[in-house]
């Protein structure tokens, strides 16, 4: 075994377990955090998820549970990952600031200073992945017990930090997105410091940066090969010798090895007659070295121990730079397995080093080496796995992936054994009998959320030239494209339900960056959700009746907000950032039943039996206008030059909303007007009606386009894609309807709500539906087509 793969097994038998307790006391740590104080928004996640369980049918409670686990644990590894980080910046921020900075610069054993290292490191974001700082620390070796020395070879460190900065550039650079690295060569101030003081000196300062120190320090004729290590959120940091090379060894072992070429190369240059002796003074120390090799195998086979024998051979350049090449190589495969332990464990990156390892190691790998390596990876995965038990299929499948480069496929198929078992019991599936295939009982179980972990699946397997495995892997995913196929027929789906207000949900609004969603309720509060984790971000109180109606402004600063509080209706003005209350509009004496702000955010709209025109800025009243029934529904064009309002007499009327001039009055629906839509065009509205229909308008000439009639109650809501394509319609009837808006066809009828689906809004990008409903929910729905 060459001695880069010897120092690499010692550094995995070693280290593996180190590394599987840290991740354990990590995880442990995390339980306690979340036992003193969970992360309120898991807590929240985890109650939208739960809410859809309530909603499932009983055959699909076992895997909604296992999704709502799933998902879970992927919300608590990103939020222990973003504490980590802002733990990291906040020791970055105060390192520098300790009483006893000055004592640890006494020991510091770098070039560089504490605060230009700190400075470097990014910032906090989530999304950016820390690097791992590496530094060497190289041997300095007494040449001088060695003869016939060329010249000034002495200096190994120039060789070295070449050698490692190559392959940490073409495989872990500091701008590689996924495994990045720092090396920071020629750091070490290897003249002064070595071995522990310095080590627990730079864990004082730089304890908040990921940091690998690979540190050689000569022994008489050995070289101890030490590793000094500590990741994030660490509280201590590990240090210990990982092998004991003899570089004595390396260097004779190379120059008998020029010998026996030179042997060679002689050999067929006598056979071409050349003169022996003119012959050997061309071969140098060659001549020399290869007699005394051949003495000591002569001895040897007389069973003579040469050991204690103080043979010196001759060495050259060469000799130093096969010393060089051997410990650039231990260097090389110790930083890669500590680099692809430390961004599995912080960033989930599955390993390089096995895919690499064919091409480090000259001779092969051994089946023990392969199953030491495996075996260290596997201590760090099950540790991994303690805290992501729902993701497990998805770690052990990695970790086969990783190894199947490696020429011995026992140890990638045991992982993929464990992943396709373990896949089937999340599912609360039977695991198949002996002899069985997993991926038959697959077949029947799949869903499109399993594709990724298919096609790793048949990237394996196509690998590891599995045939057999990969046409069932093929037929599983034909299964999932007709799954796809089936789900393409479909515009919309549920994705997530929202609970949390203790009565009917009247009105709901989706902020201008698409990011959050805002809702008003009965029980008189309004609340802030983030769209994508169901997560309630901010609850607005202080409404002294039920909410009505909501609305934010473009810019998505100011939240509107009607309250029915007969006789002290009222308006609310809120910054919707912070929850501040900004205005209070008074001067409704019925109830507000709508609010809306203007495309240009100038204006306010609120309308009971009359509407009220408010500059949105400062809180004065504009203007009024009056109607002879009570206001329903609101809506202005996106030029702010005409108001649309419908009412309970059956209208639909058109304001200047600057002069409260009256513009042209729409007949046409049998019942109260309860819901107005725009075209983003300006040029087209669309009304829903207590007649249960719905109608789509020429606004210019007041021409009935549409008359769409499938809804079976009331219309309570209706709302327009920005593309212009789509009208999306809630009713009474429970059931939200999904309409082309240039034919009038109904493309989709989506239930779901237990009760009258009471408002709609659609996310700017025309990718999601939020609806509000009297059952106290809210749902977000995923479009699939425009």
């Amino acid at each position: 075994m060459e001695q880069g793969l010897r120092v690499l097994i010692q550094l995995v038998l070693e280290f593996a377990p180190v590394v599987a307790n840290l991740v354990q006391k990590r995880n442990e740590a995390s339980a306690a955090l979340a036992k003193l104080q969970p992360p309120q928004e898991v807590k929240e996640f985890l109650e939208v998820v739960n809410n859809s369980i309530v909603q499932s049918n009983a055959s699909e409670i076992a895997g909604v549970e296992f999704e709502r686990e799933k998902t879970m644990q992927q919300q608590l590894a990103v939020y222990n990952r973003q504490t980590q980080l802002h733990i990291a910046k906040y020791e970055r921020e105060t390192s520098l600031k300790l009483p006893e900075v000055n004592r640890i610069l006494d020991s510091w054993p770098l070039r560089l200073y504490p605060s230009q290292i700190l400075e470097s490191s990014p910032s906090n974001n989530s999304n950016a992945r820390t690097p791992l700082k590496i530094f060497v620390a190289p041997p300095k070796i007494l040449f001088d017990k060695f003869d016939n020395r060329e010249g000034d070879i002495s200096d190994i460190e120039p060789m070295l930090a070449e050698g490692l900065r190559d392959f940490l550039n073409c495989y872990y650079s500091l701008h590689n997105p996924v495994r990045p690295t720092e090396f920071l060569a020629g750091a070490w101030y290897s003249k002064r410091f070595h071995s522990e003081s310095s080590i627990k000196a730079l864990f004082g300062m730089l304890k908040s940066e990921p940091i690998l120190i690979l540190e050689s320090e000569t022994d008489g004729d050995y070289i101890n090969f030490r590793i000094g290590y500590w990741g994030l959120g660490q509280d201590n940091y590990y240090y210990k010798t990982i092998s004991r090379l003899s570089y004595r060894d390396i260097v004779y072992q190379s120059a008998k090895n020029r010998a026996l070429q030179w042997k060679q190369i002689r050999d067929e240059l006598i056979l071409l007659g050349e003169d022996t002796d003119e012959i050997n003074q061309m071969g140098g120390d060659n001549v020399y070295n290869l007699e005394l090799l051949e003495r000591e195998a002569k001895w040897k086979n007389k069973g003579i121990d040469t050991s204690k024998i103080a043979l010196k051979y001759r060495v050259n350049r060469q000799d130093f730079e096969k010393l060089c090449q051997v410990l650039t190589n231990c260097h090389c495969l110790v930083a890669s397995w500590i680099a692809d332990v430390y961004h599995l464990v912080h960033h989930d990156v599955s390993p390089l080093l096995p895919e690499l390892l064919p091409s480090l190691v000259d001779n092969g790998i051994d089946f023990q080496s392969i199953g030491a390596i495996a075996s260290g990876y596997k201590q760090v995965y099950q540790a991994l796995e303690s805290e992501r038990r729902y993701w497990v299929p998805e770690l052990a499948l990695q970790l086969a992936n990783s190894l199947s480069s490696l020429n011995d496929p026992t140890w990638a198929n045991e992982q993929v054994d464990y992943s396709l078992n373990t896949w089937l019991q999340l599912r609360q599936l039977s695991s198949p009998v002996s002899n069985s295939n997993p991926l038959k009982v697959m077949l029947n179980a799949v869903k499109i959320e399993d594709e990724e972990y298919i096609n790793n699946l048949k990237a394996y397997f196509a690998a590891v030239g599995d045939i057999q495995n990969l046409k069932l892997v093929e037929e599983i995913l034909d299964v999932i494209n007709e799954l796809k196929t089936l789900r393409s027929s479909e515009y919309a789906y549920l994705t997530n339900t929202l609970t949390g207000h203790s009565e009917k949900v009247t009105s709901v609004v989706i902020s201008p960056d698409g990011q959050r969603i805002v809702s008003g309720c009965a029980d008189k509060t309004v609340k802030v959700w983030n769209l994508h984790t169901g997560k309630v971000i901010r609850t607005i109180t202080g409404h002294s009746g039920e909410i009505s109606s909501v609305a934010v402004s473009p810019d998505g600063n100011f939240l509107a907000v009607g309250i029915s509080d007969t006789p002290r209706s009222n308006v609310k003005v809120w910054h919707l950032e912070t929850g501040k209350l900004i205005h209070t509009l008074l001067g409704h004496n019925k109830p507000v039943n709508v609010v809306s702000i203007s495309p240009d955010g100038q204006i306010l709209a609120s309308g009971s039996n009359k509407i009220k025109i408010w500059n949105l800025q400062k809180g004065d009243r504009v203007c009024t206008l009056w109607h002879s029934s009570a206001v329903n529904a609101t809506a202005i064009t996106s030029d702010g030059t005409i108001l649309v309002s419908g009412t309970s007499d059956n209208k639909i009327k058109l304001w200047n909303p600057q002069t409260g001039e009256p513009l042209r009055t729409f007949i046409g629906h049998s019942g109260e007007v309860k819901a107005l839509a725009l075209h983003p065009n300006g040029q087209i509205l669309v009304s829903g009606s207590t007649d249960s229909s719905i109608k789509v308008w020429d606004l210019n000439s007041g021409k009935i386009l549409h008359n769409l009639i499938e809804h079976s109650s009331e219309v309570k809501a209706v709302a327009v894609s920005h593309d212009g394509k789509l009208i999306i319609s809630g009713s009474s009837d429970k059931t939200i309807k999904i309409w082309h808006l240039p034919t009038g066809e109904l493309l989709q009828t989506l239930t779901g709500h237990s009760g009258t689906v009471n408002s709609i809004a659609i996310t700017p990008d025309d990718r999601f539906i939020v609806s509000s409903s009297s059952d106290k929910t809210i749902k977000v729905w995923q479009l699939t087509k425009g």
